[in-house]
């Protein structure tokens, strides 16, 4: 009987298992001042997350945010909004801050005295995360110089009254020395550095004979050398005006103080037209003499030809220089001897005068 051969064909069973892929959501979005550290790089749908502000920053809700991972790998809503906590300014500061009263979380304020003043306090301050500075501002407390030392042969006359042994920083005096003796520095102050000016030395002082001036003269004087101090006074001949201090004196340094000068009238340079001088409203052939002092106003006339109308203006008397203005237009004999009442200074003055060259500072008032 022939074997009988049985053949099993062993066919590997396959499970077949249906995988379904479920999304997540990587960290939730954020504004700037949410606190970050809690956070996790990777949430599973249905996981909840609480949003907080960091230190320094105010929520913009009471309550607590929260936020969901959706299926969809997405993130709910968050209305959470972090805003930088203030810190008042200093109210001596606010001028220096343009107006600001407040300044943000983390703000650094920076303080510096003037000089001749010394800082007793922190030289910095920082805004925060409470809304409070960590240091207040400092003092800055003046210098104090030890008492100054009087020269040899005179003495210290202080501007202020001085007590104790010290005086503070920005105070004077003036030193003097026996008469005749002039002190080789006449002032004195307590200095930044801490220090006070060192004493002069007192000396004897002559000015030379004084020297007179172009158009003036030397009043009441004895033509002789001078001692430190003493003065002597100038005047102006007639029609010149003084300009500079009257009295000069001798120096500390051997040389008087500075001279005055004696300014020189001026001629109206026109022959025909009317002016405003003195007060007075007047024709340039009124005018006697010609002659106006030095500093004084001299207004003139111009014609707006497009509104039809005059209008003044003014011109100064400078040591012998009176300009005429560039607008004025000096008028023909027959315009003037015949049509005077035509001219810019008799017709209706205009309601504003319209730019004009001018060689000096606006004059008085516009004449009616």
């Amino acid at each position: 009987m022939a074997p009988t051969w049985t053949l099993f064909l062993l066919f590997p069973i396959i499970a077949c298992a249906t995988v379904t892929s479920k999304k997540v959501c990587g960290p939730p979005p954020v504004t700037d001042g949410v606190d970050e550290t809690t956070l996790k790089r990777v949430y599973e749908a249905g996981e909840e997350v609480a949003l907080t502000c960091e230190q320094g920053y105010s929520p913009s809700t009471p309550t607590t945010q929260r936020i969901t991972c959706l299926a969809s790998g997405e993130w709910t809503q968050s209305d959470l909004a972090c805003s930088l906590k203030m810190c008042p300014i200093p109210r001596p500061l606010q001028p220096l801050a343009r107006g600001r009263t407040e300044a943000p979380f983390k703000s650094v304020l920076n303080y510096t005295c003037d000089d001749g003043y010394v800082m007793q306090g922190a030289n910095e301050s920082r805004c925060l995360h409470d809304g409070s500075w960590s240091n207040p501002p400092p003092l800055c407390k003046a210098v104090n110089c030890p008492l100054p030392t009087p020269p040899r042969d005179g003495r210290i006359v202080h501007d202020q009254p001085v007590t104790g042994t010290s005086t503070m920083y920005g105070q004077g005096w003036t030193y003097e020395c026996n008469p005749p003796k002039a002190p080789s520095h006449e002032r004195g102050s307590c200095r930044a550095d801490g220090r006070a000016t060192e004493p002069p030395v007192c000396r004897e002082v002559s000015c030379s004979i004084p020297a007179g001036i172009p158009n003036g003269f030397i009043t009441f004087a004895v033509m002789r050398q001078h001692g430190y101090k003493e003065k002597v006074k100038y005047g102006c001949n007639e029609h010149y005006v003084l300009d500079g201090e009257a009295e000069v004196q001798c120096q500390n340094t051997g040389t008087w103080s500075v001279r005055p000068v004696c300014r020189a009238p001026c001629k109206v340079g026109i022959k025909r037209g009317r002016i405003f001088y003195n007060a007075r409203k007047l024709w340039i052939s009124d005018l006697k003499p010609n002659r106006v002092l030095h500093r004084e106003p001299v207004v003139f006339y111009c014609r707006n030809r497009a509104e039809k109308c005059g209008y003044p203006v003014a011109s100064t008397c400078d040591d012998g220089t009176l300009d005429i203005p560039e607008c004025f237009v000096e008028p023909g004999k027959v315009e003037y001897t015949l049509r005077a009442s035509s001219l810019p200074s008799e017709i209706t003055m205009c309601a504003a005068s319209p730019p004009a060259s001018t060689t000096s500072p606006a004059g008085p008032a516009r004449p009616a």
